[in-house]
């Protein structure tokens, strides 16, 4: 009993540290100018389903997600990021999020609605341009 109540705790801490690491992380990137990018993103050449969800990315998600996912300051976080690697955020976490919406739990931008008009094709699509993204930038 004392072994699960010190892995209960230790779990706690590990989770508060970490919860504070990416407070400290987020204040320090949003030192820009209000809808401007949160981090800098190098873009590859883009083909086939990712050159798709580029342009479904730019009609749907990148008012708040920013240009190339980067995010925008004040409006929604950005998608490249180590916070959306495929370990912590897997490819269904984006289709329940552009399906369903999202409650805020990341980041301090509030709730992230459903897509209106979003099918699992477009978000499949999507998904792969922004790992596309992710793997250019070092995020696997």
């Amino acid at each position: 009993m004392k072994t699960q109540v010190w892995i209960a705790a230790a779990a706690v801490i590990a989770i508060a540290a970490g919860y504070l690491l990416l407070k400290k992380e987020d204040k320090s990137s949003l030192d820009v100018a209000a809808g401007a990018p949160l981090v800098a993103v190098k873009v590859p050449q883009l083909t086939g389903d990712a050159l798709k969800g580029e342009a479904l990315f730019n009609d749907n998600c990148a008012s708040c997600h920013g240009k190339n996912a980067a995010g925008r300051d004040g409006n929604g976080p950005p998608l490249i990021h180590k916070i959306y690697e495929p370990n912590h955020h897997a490819d269904g976490a984006f289709y329940l999020a552009a399906m369903r919406g999202v409650r805020a739990h990341h980041w301090t931008f509030g709730d992230m609605p459903p897509v209106e008009g979003m099918g699992q094709e477009q978000v499949a699509s999507i998904v792969t341009y922004v790992r596309t993204l992710q793997r250019e930038n070092g995020i696997f």
